[in-house]
């Protein structure tokens, strides 16, 4: 029995808005969308893919998972996804880690981790 890893469910209170912002945060594209689920991944044939579905209600607490990038510049990139709308956030990491914890506009957090060591 063979099985592979399809997708990331994502709640989000704007579906098609937060999909748009991971997007381009990710450089993916719109796979597919409808006013119940949004996709987007890599390319149309690159797996996994992100799908965000509409929920009611705001989030309440910490993520039970994350997403965690690892850009080339640590600082550029958290530069970057903030001028697009991500916040700072503190969910007890503490002064001394190596990564920085944003939050996307709907407050799902996400970890840019330093660069690879070569």
């Amino acid at each position: 029995m063979g099985v592979r890893w399809e997708q990331v469910v994502i709640d989000a209170h704007d579906p098609a808005r937060l999909a748009r912002w991971w997007a381009e945060a990710l450089g993916f594209t719109i796979t597919y969308e409808q006013p119940d689920e949004v996709e987007i991944r890599r390319t149309p044939e690159v797996l996994p893919g992100l799908v965000f579905v509409p929920v009611m209600g705001a989030k309440a607490v910490k993520n039970r998972l994350h997403i965690d990038l690892r850009p080339d510049d640590q600082e550029a990139e958290v530069e970057r996804l903030v001028n697009m709308g991500a916040r700072h956030v503190d969910v007890g990491q503490g002064e001394q880690v190596g990564w920085v914890v944003l939050a996307d506009p709907e407050g799902n957090e996400f970890c840019v981790l330093r660069a690879k060591e070569q």
